[in-house]
């Protein structure tokens, strides 16, 4: 039995990821996450199962971790832990370049010191050791309306947030060529579903929607995100972690395309069929229309292609089938 560290495990997407491994693995899972605002331990649904552990503690403690990497002897590191809401990142960058780039360099080198005897020497002990960092599409900037993200798109980051995780992205890749860490990175376009913050879009709209108060939308909400459902992220990870080609990065996206507007307007129909405000009247006429954030990318669209042809991976849901699920998992959590 091998132990994997899973950071940020209660987290969204950590989380979801936690809830799928679990019944994928036999292995122990050892959840690190310092518990921060949106982060809640309930998103993991096998809390008592003993192939579970919580750990609470920051990866910006160096001598935590190094604690922690003795105790467990981890073989696999899924790195998730991250600040990662832009308006935060903008409001006080300092978090986010402490996490992200700070955290994710100490996580690393003692992963390193606890997996290598030298550069490019992997301990026999830890010769089957991988170590994925969990990124994102921001990293790349905006598009104009055409045109796709792919592993090649140079990095031009435009906010504190992207910009902090674009920097632990050079430092995972420094590691490969440095040292020949065996690091996976992905990149992921927007993800949606159970368990994430009430801070973010999907989540938002729907709780303000539930609540009788205004739903917000940035600007003109032709703003255009490619959409995908977490499920099917925690699949790609899964399948790159363990068959992805070291030093290498894969992209993960939904083929998705949507204006924030439409999800807007989709949302509030399916409210209206299934939880219809008591006025009758749609929930559309709730949408208002705010000021745009700064620096507030255009589209973002993600090619998936190199880990569909390279490791087999493929998308399950569709927004209109991953939404539908969504938006009854947020009416059972708001109303009940």
């Amino acid at each position: 039995m091998k132990n994997i560290l899973v950071t940020g495990g209660a987290g969204f997407i950590g989380a979801n990821f936690i809830n799928y491994l679990i019944n994928q693995t036999d292995d122990h899972i050892v959840n690190l996450d310092d518990l921060t605002y949106a982060a809640n331990k309930d998103n993991i649904e096998q809390q008592n199962s003993k192939q579970y552990t919580f750990v609470k503690g920051d990866i910006r403690d160096k001598e935590f971790l190094i604690q922690l990497f003795d105790k467990y002897q981890f073989c696999r590191v899924i790195h998730f832990a991250a600040e990662s809401h832009v308006d935060n990142s903008i409001a006080d960058p300092s978090a986010f370049v402490e996490t992200n780039i700070t955290g994710t360099f100490h996580l690393l080198h003692t992963a390193y010191q606890l997996w290598m005897d030298k550069p490019f020497q992997l301990k026999d002990d830890f010769k089957d050791a991988r170590f994925l960092h969990v990124s994102t599409d921001e990293v790349y900037g905006t598009l104009g309306s055409e045109g796709l993200f792919t592993e090649e798109t140079p990095y031009a980051p435009n906010s504190p947030y992207s910009a902090s995780k674009a920097s632990s992205d050079f430092l995972v890749r420094s590691y490969f060529h440095t040292y020949g860490m065996p690091v996976v990175t992905t990149n992921c376009s927007n993800n949606y579903g159970p368990y994430q913050h009430d801070e973010k879009l999907i989540p938002v709209i729907i709780r303000k929607a539930l609540f009788g108060h205004n739903i917000p939308i940035y600007g003109d909400g032709k703003n255009i995100r490619d959409w995908l459902f977490v499920k099917d992220h925690c699949r790609g990870i899964d399948i790159a972690v363990n068959n992805g080609k070291l030093g290498e990065t894969y992209n993960i996206g939904g083929k998705n395309e949507r204006e924030n507007i439409y999800i807007a307007r989709k949302i509030c129909e399916m409210l209206d069929k299934w939880k219809p405000r008591d006025d009758r009247k749609s929930y559309k006429e709730q949408i208002t229309f705010v000021e745009d954030r700064h620096g507030h990318d255009f589209r973002y669209a993600i090619d998936a292609s190199k880990i569909e042809n390279e490791l087999g991976w493929r998308a399950k849901e569709n927004f209109e089938s991953g939404i539908e699920k969504t938006v009854r998992w947020y009416i059972n959590k708001y109303t009940n």
